[in-house]
């Protein structure tokens, strides 16, 4: 029984982190306003999971490139091209070389692409067209980023080299231009970051359109822009799905251009496929709140029972009202206050001001479920503990 036990409060303690319960330090329940049909958190939730700790990287000097954050993917170190393939149905090695740190577009060897397949992303990378100029318009300095290998970022030597619009450095190619021209002269790196949302359908009907974000040397150049498809030459992109994850693919259009120091970093969930963050559908918010209230009546049922101490109990079920109104949950919780209540009122005089923190915390959570209407106003021992903090004058500060 004992073994039992202990393993149903490992699993409940489990289950409760699994939908990011926290320390109360982290926040105070009965605080900010409850969930809602469309926002399974209330505001300041102690239970929302904490942020990961990410060790920031460093910037990128001309002379140097600089380091990934801790949680990034790298896709090349400056060293060799052993997560690359040549773009053939068979892969195999590339002809493309590595020189000087960076990896080198032979022309006429064709697209490289990653051995790794990844989908909504925050991208980095820095390339850099041939420091001696050949060419104009399209003809210098011409590569492409290709995401998930379907969506161009074009690369394009622009620097006192006019082309249009759609097709110039930074330019989601063919869709929209970038909003500046922030490129250095040629032969020097130029650093891109890409926050890239596929669009996402359900059959033929999109849920959510997808968008990139482009900043080149730190200038914003694509501002959330509405993907439409994948891109291509001289045709207009037409709406469409995106698969789950794709490779990233380099262009080889004949100009050899210079890349380094190419990384990435997943991003959640968005709420349209499963994420908890921002406005969910009605359904989703509602699952998600059982799904939290379940696991707070677990570890309140399997960790925290003290019949010299119930307060810690039936706090975590009453919290765990917020999310869900359980009729059990709701009877327990009118049983243990009454009894709690009782007990408190039996003490001696001498002994009744020891309970004062503990009688407020329980007055506060009662005041918190009726302004909410999640319990009415006349709820079980509800008036009676009110009246004992008011006869007390413990709600005076």
């Amino acid at each position: 029984m004992r073994v039992w036990l202990a393993l149903a409060a490992i699993g409940a303690v489990l289950a409760l982190a699994s939908v990011g319960y926290a320390a109360a330090s982290t926040g105070l329940p009965f605080y900010g306003d409850p969930p809602d049909d469309h926002h399974p958190w209330a505001i300041h939730d102690q239970n929302r999971p904490q942020p990961k700790v990410v060790t920031p990287g460093t910037f990128s000097t001309p002379e140097q490139p600089g380091q990934p954050p801790s949680d990034a993917i790298i896709l090349f170190d400056g060293k060799d091209l052993s997560n690359w393939e040549a773009d053939k149905p068979e892969g195999g090695p590339s002809k493309w070389i590595v020189k000087d740190g960076a990896m080198e577009c032979t022309p006429g060897s064709g697209q490289i692409r990653t051995k790794d397949k990844f989908g909504d992303c925050q991208l980095h990378i820095e390339w850099a067209a041939p420091k001696d100029v050949k060419g104009d318009s399209q003809g210098r300095g011409n590569s492409g980023i290709y995401l998930e290998g379907i969506c161009e970022i074009q690369v394009l030597d622009c620097y006192d080299n006019p082309t249009y619009a759609d097709g110039a450095a930074g330019s989601v190619y063919g869709v929209n231009p970038p909003a500046a021209n922030p490129l250095n002269p040629p032969g020097q790196f130029q650093v891109v970051d890409i926050l890239f949302r596929r669009p996402i359908y359900e059959g033929d009907k999109c849920m959510d359109p997808g968008y990139v974000t482009v900043f080149l040397n730190g200038v914003l150049v694509q501002d959330h822009t509405q993907l439409e498809g994948s891109t291509g030459h001289m045709k207009r992109t037409k709406p469409g799905a995106f698969p789950d994850k794709g490779p990233l693919k380099l262009q080889d259009h004949g100009n050899p251009v210079r890349f380094r120091n190419v990384w990435y970093r997943e991003l959640p969930l968005r709420a349209v496929e499963g994420g908890t963050d921002g406005p969910l559908s009605a359904e989703a918010t509602m699952a998600k709140r059982k799904d939290l209230a379940a696991a707070i009546r677990r570890q309140a049922a399997y960790t925290m029972p003290d019949p010299a101490n119930p307060l810690p109990e039936l706090l975590r079920l009453m919290e765990s009202l917020v999310y869900e109104k359980d009729e059990p949950t709701v009877q327990k919780v009118r049983d243990m206050a009454g009894k709690y209540f009782a007990a408190v009122k039996a003490l001696p005089a001498d002994k009744l001001g020891s309970k004062k923190d503990d009688v407020n915390r329980l007055n506060g959570a009662f005041k918190y479920l009726v302004k909410f209407n999640i319990l009415p106003a006349d709820f079980g021992p509800n008036a009676d503990i009110e009246k004992l903090v008011k006869d007390q004058g413990w709600d005076k500060k």
